[in-house]
């Protein structure tokens, strides 16, 4: 079975063929950051004109480079989201086009599924599983049962953790995109332990014994400790890395209430597995702070390996193998959709 995926719900143009046997037969991105560097952050419009720019020789591209022909495809995948409406629309339309030239079951792929779904690219991950799920639009943690089928166990009050890391650097003064900007700045420090006490940060809500989230304080405290006295290089260091460090210890610690429920509510559930995914997922940081946590709580960690934490066409042309195995297609009447909830995946398969 193979499958032509595209992804166009952001920034990044993916385009990927995958088969069956978790073969990636090709995987194309093109990524936008110049194109949005100068504004800071990701610009709809701008965004759509160069999804629509490129998509054709994206798609040519990645199909020359699995050597098939599109009469070889079983299906093609196409983000229909949630995203950026002009971006989403690009990408749908373009694999609803080769779909009815070919005469090709059109899959719409939901782009937090696909996220969701992506380690069993590398390996069989039996349902269900617990995920963690960090962007920079989502903060969430989830069950997947199945495919199709996840049930929502915790979600942010305001920001993702993806925009307190970019918004965070962009207050320091780093160039976009801020999180692996961050990251770097933060690896800089030479004393966690110091930098920790200079910018004493603690995780947000710790004594609530509800799983939630909320990162909204965390930039606010950022900005104070900006405004508070002029910075050097090293105390930008030693900021970047308390904040890193107080925001990997803030995921791990839900996510240790999170494994805690899992457990009670899967008591027959054999090694358990904890998915992270997402941009965010790429943290070397947050990773260490997560296997930690797992392996505390008897769980196996499972991240997808860096190039596949990003947007990307191969996790959509993943799950749309998951979603056509399945049974689970859609018309060509499928609207795009800037807002969909995974609890809303029953109402456009068939």
């Amino acid at each position: 079975m193979n499958i032509l995926g595209i992804e166009t719900s952001c920034d990044e143009t993916g385009v990927a063929v995958i088969n069956d046997q978790r073969e990636v037969l090709s995987h194309l991105v093109l990524s936008q950051i110049k194109n949005h560097q100068i504004f800071g952050g990701v610009v709809p419009e701008i965004a759509a004109r160069a999804h629509l720019d490129h998509i054709d020789t994206l798609i040519k591209a990645a199909m020359d480079q699995a050597g098939i022909d599109f009469s070889q495809l079983d299906g093609v995948a196409a983000t229909c989201g949630p995203g950026l409406i002009g971006g989403v629309m690009v990408g749908m339309m373009a694999g609803k086009s080769i779909a009815l030239a070919h005469h090709k079951p059109f899959i719409a792929v939901n782009h937090l599924e696909a996220h969701a779904l992506t380690p069993r690219l590398i390996k069989d991950i039996p349902f269900p599983y617990l995920v963690l799920l960090v962007s920079g639009g989502h903060t969430q943690i989830l069950v997947a049962e199945n495919v199709g089928v996840y049930h929502l166990w915790a979600s942010t009050r305001d920001d993702a953790v993806g925009e307190c890391f970019d918004k965070s650097a962009k207050m320091m003064g780093l160039p976009y995109p801020g999180g692996p900007h961050l990251e770097q700045l933060a690896a800089r420090c030479k004393n966690l332990p110091a930098a920790k006490i200079k910018f004493p940060f603690s995780i947000p809500m710790i004594h609530s014994k509800e799983i939630e989230f909320s990162f909204s304080g965390l930039k606010t405290a950022v900005r104070n400790a900006i405004d508070a006295e002029p910075q050097s290089e090293e105390s930008l260091a030693q900021l970047a890395a308390s904040l890193q460090s107080v925001l990997s210890e803030t995921l791990a610690f839900r996510a240790g209430q999170a494994m805690k429920k899992f457990k009670a509510a899967y008591p027959d559930k054999q090694n358990p597995a904890l998915i992270v995914c997402g941009g965010v997922s790429a943290n070397q940081s947050i990773r260490a702070a997560l296997d930690k946590s797992a392996h505390e709580n008897s769980f196996e960690l499972s991240a997808p390996p860096l190039e596949y934490c990003t947007d990307n066409g191969a996790m959509i042309a993943w799950a749309g193998i998951e979603l056509l195995k399945s049974g689970k297609t859609a018309g060509l009447n499928m609207k795009a959709r800037p807002r969909w909830p995974l609890a809303e995946l029953k109402d456009n398969q068939s």
